[in-house]
């Protein structure tokens, strides 16, 4: 059989993506450890007719035009922001990515970091290793009987309100792009139904244009309780400023983040540096570095799912 096409891999994947395109007669370079400023030249120097990346770059317009012979480009996670989208279009470019591979995991972090706000886990255990028994100051606040509400009904939006059902709480979703949600468990509102009712905000939402900086003073200003926020979606859809400035007033009881405006963390900018001095100042705030989708199983559903689409697109039987 001859080859069907010359596929470039840029990021860690599950072998299993690797082995199913080599046994379907795909020519697989496999280049985890690939630097972003050489992937270019590669697929011009190869011929390279399919991409694979996660997040180790941006795809630009002077990318696609350089890169002629691309045919498609497939990203392992829920969204396409580091992809413009356009340029792809207008250069002929089929893009995937892997759809709700990990919807289930960032919703097990969501809850677990709202439970763990909520509980004041995390705290506790840092005093109770330093020795200090302070069961008053580590009271914790029930679930049960709370507002939730859910901005994002895609499939990570979705699996939170799936998680959320056996807490006993009121869940409120808006989505602007989808209505008539059939679920049993939620109620569909509109935006500010959420910001007027909700004790616990949780994102789920793609960055682009509209959402970029969603989260900032006039929104935490229309919410009408404290309340605690969870960001499990993009870094930059919260105003990071405008948090410190609420967790200060105590507008904000709480607030959890899996993602953060600048991604890895640099502590040589000065942004950086003095926004997460202020944060870990804060007892009732907890990070952690974009593993929310990125679990032992999902790992793996990830490259199923794109070995399944890159085979569909080509044509491949018995996908």
């Amino acid at each position: 059989m001859s080859i069907i096409q010359k596929v470039l891999i840029v990021d860690d994947v599950h072998q299993s993506l690797v082995f199913g395109l080599i046994s379907n007669n795909f020519d697989v370079f496999y280049k985890p450890d690939i630097q972003a400023k050489e992937i270019a030249d590669f697929i011009v120097r190869e011929n390279i007719e399919g991409l694979v990346i996660r997040s180790k770059l941006f795809l630009t317009e002077d990318f696609f035009s350089k890169c002629s012979t691309l045919i498609w480009v497939a990203r392992g996670g829920a969204g396409m922001d580091n992809i413009d989208e356009d340029a792809a279009f207008k250069a002929g470019v089929k893009l995937m990515n892997s759809e709700n591979a990990n919807a289930d995991a960032v919703g097990e972090q969501t809850l677990a970091m709202l439970l763990a706000l909520r509980t004041n886990l995390v705290k506790s255990h840092n005093e109770v290793s330093r020795g200090i028994w302070n069961r008053e100051g580590n009271r914790g606040i029930e679930l049960k009987g709370k507002t939730v509400g859910i901005i994002g009904y895609g499939n990570t939006g979705k699996a939170v309100c799936q998680k959320l059902s056996g807490f006993g709480v009121e869940i409120l979703v808006y989505d602007k792009y989808k209505s008539k949600f059939s679920d049993t468990n939620l109620t569909e509102v509109n935006f500010d139904e959420i910001l007027a009712k909700s004790d616990i905000i949780s994102l789920h939402i793609p960055l682009n244009m509209e959402t970029q900086n969603l989260v900032n003073d006039a929104f935490i200003n229309k919410v009408s309780k404290p309340f605690v926020l969870l960001n499990l979606s993009r870094g930059k859809i919260v105003d990071i400023q405008s948090v410190i400035q609420f967790l200060e007033t105590g507008k904000i009881v709480g607030f959890g983040a899996d993602v953060l405006p600048n991604e890895p963390v640099d502590l040589n900018n000065d942004f950086d540096k003095i926004m997460l001095q202020k944060l870990n100042s804060f007892s009732n705030v907890l990070l952690t570095p974009h593993v929310g989708g990125w679990t032992i199983e999902s790992y793996e559903k990830i490259s199923q799912i794109l070995l399944f689409n890159i085979l569909k697109f080509n044509n491949i039987v018995g996908v």
